[in-house]
């Protein structure tokens, strides 16, 4: 489990922040992070807010600590490292009970400090970039908040794909009982861009090995770029299907072999497979270890 509780003795009459500054020796800014996602706790397991003050005989701080389950960085410096993140594991945990996901691994290894530049879906594999410090930090965040970075995808898609096509359509929120589900249908949606080259067609599976290459950086923009042109990647549970299909997959009613026989594979068959980028003035170009689908 990501999250544990830790439990201090409590004094009664003293302000929760004012504890976790003296008693727990928490920085002012953690403590209130930790006050404000509700993850500290009374003896009842009552969260605690701002400014309240002890009554109880116990305080429950609710920590994260990483835990491996042997994946290690293929690539690393001083300040930064790149993890080949397999699909099906998430980046960040949703809920304290989530038993595992990449950030385990990221504060295993590089400690509480250490973050996640960006984000790629559960569902998607491939490099995710890690900052080991809080100086790091900010300017890798910073560097993929202005997109001042390369990313190139391979995917799997349904279908011949025969040359090179830069797909330029909006992307909004769908009008959908699927919640996440995304959409170019809605031309007031967000400009997005992306670019694909055709690698490898396989006749056998009519199936087309790509590299998408996108310019900007929407929910799901490849995916649901690929489906609008009628290629949907294989493997993808939410878009090239129906509503009940993907309503069964997020209800966790899709088995395995359901999914392999409406989707074409048992995964999302997308994964990041090649980063580049500058940080002080050294440019980086890094690819997966990954090799094919």
């Amino acid at each position: 489990m990501p999250f544990v509780l830790k439990k201090y003795k409590a004094i009664q009459g003293k302000k929760i922040q004012h504890f976790l500054l003296d008693e727990a020796g928490l920085s002012a800014s953690k403590s209130q992070k930790l006050l404000s996602k509700k993850r500290v706790f009374d003896d009842e397991q009552n969260p605690l807010d701002n400014g309240q003050v002890i009554t109880g005989e116990y305080i429950q701080v609710a920590v994260f600590e990483g835990h491996t389950r042997g994946l290690k960085p293929i690539f690393e410096v001083e300040d930064f490292a790149v993890f080949d993140k397999p699909s099906g594991i998430m980046v960040h945990p949703t809920r304290k009970e989530t038993p595992y996901c990449l950030l385990d691994e990221v504060r295993y290894h590089f400690g509480e400090e250490a973050s996640l530049a960006h984000r790629i879906d559960a569902q998607t594999s491939g490099l995710v970039l890690v900052a080991k410090n809080k100086q790091s930090s900010t300017v890798l965040k910073t560097m993929f908040e202005h997109r001042e970075y390369n990313k190139q995808y391979l995917a799997l898609v349904s279908g011949q794909i025969k040359s090179n096509i830069t797909i330029d359509k909006p992307i909004a929120k769908a009008q959908s009982v699927i919640r996440m589900k995304m959409t170019c249908e809605i031309p007031t949606g967000k400009r997005s861009k992306t670019h694909i080259e055709p690698l490898e067609f396989n006749r056998e599976n009519n199936t087309t090995l790509v590299k998408a290459m996108p310019v900007t950086g929407r929910q799901h923009q490849i995916r649901v770029h690929l489906e609008s042109i009628g290629h949907p990647i294989l493997g993808d549970p939410i878009y090239g299907v129906s509503e009940k299909i993907a309503n069964d997959y997020l209800c966790k009613n899709l088995s395995v072999e359901d999914r392999l026989k409406l989707t074409g594979a048992e995964r999302l068959m997308l994964h990041a497979n090649n980063l580049s980028f500058y940080y002080k003035d050294k440019e980086y170009d890094i690819s997966s270890k990954f090799r094919k689908f």
